[in-house]
């Protein structure tokens, strides 16, 4: 599909008054998302909430699915700079270290230090390595010629298989990222294969879970699958791109899922 004809990205959900999802302070303690699920005759529906860590003791003895992660911190703002979303700052930009906006690894997971780049700056050969050779030409050329920045990446692998990586794209500005997120993403799928993971298909991503002002479109490969599935998230927050993957054999459970992307759009956000 050529650059002309890719369609427009997914509308992110519309603002609700009285519910500002960030937090101004620079500690984030997030419990994050806690799934409910409520079995009905027909299917299973799912509620999704986040609090602070303070406030649901026991968290890392909960069986939902989710992962413990330590405590998140923003770096600090060099003084009078506004966070990337802030009304102030016209190109949105991120003027905290990109690497430090990184989500750190949850509890038990094994770093993957491949991934840590040159003083953490990954080349973007290696981002595209991810992706299926017949693509990776076309991508690479759109990101340069978007003015692509730094990529930061970061990924673990935790003690039932699961495999995360997140990598974080930074352009010239909020309009140029939001603009290359279209070279990811349709409202089908992504564009581009990964290699092993040719077809996805819409993820359930929850309505709670989203972030105001941070764009989301999330996919969970489609079956059949091979012996792994793959979910992938792509958000934009000012002048950043994400994008989060999870595969694990057998299946890729929502729930670290939905987790893991929440988190890593909060700390961008």
């Amino acid at each position: 599909m050529t650059e002309s004809q890719t369609p427009p990205l997914p509308e992110p959900p519309p603002a609700r008054s009285g519910r500002d999802r960030r937090r101004t302070g620079a500690v984030l303690r997030w419990a994050a998302v806690v799934a409910v699920f409520a079995l009905t005759g027909t299917g299973t529906a799912y509620g999704i909430s986040r609090a602070d860590r303070a406030d649901l003791p026991g968290l890392a003895t909960r069986t939902d699915g989710r992962w413990e992660y330590p405590a998140l911190v923003r770096p600090p703002l060099p003084s009078g700079s506004p966070g990337p979303l802030a009304a102030a700052n016209k190109a949105g930009t991120h003027y905290a270290d990109l690497r430090a906006l990184r989500l750190p690894a949850p509890k038990n997971a094994t770093v993957d230090k491949t991934l840590s780049g040159t003083d953490g700056w990954l080349p973007v050969k290696d981002f595209l390595a991810q992706y299926d050779a017949s693509g990776r030409g076309e991508l690479g050329q759109a990101l340069t010629d978007r003015g692509l920045r730094h990529v930061t990446s970061r990924g673990w692998t935790t003690p039932d298989g699961t495999r995360t990586r997140i990598d974080l794209l930074q352009f010239a500005t909020a309009e140029v990222a939001e603009d290359s997120a279209s070279m990811f993403v349709s409202y089908n799928g992504p564009l581009h294969p990964l290699r092993g993971a040719p077809a996805f298909e819409p993820e359930g991503f929850p309505e709670a879970a989203r972030l105001d002002k941070v764009w989301l479109a999330a996919f969970a490969e489609a079956k059949p699958y091979g012996k792994e599935q793959t979910r992938v998230a792509y958000a934009a927050a000012g002048d950043t791109v994400a994008m989060v993957t999870q595969s694990r054999p057998g299946g890729a459970a929502a729930v670290p899922f939905w987790q893991t992307v929440t988190l890593q759009s909060e700390l961008l956000a």
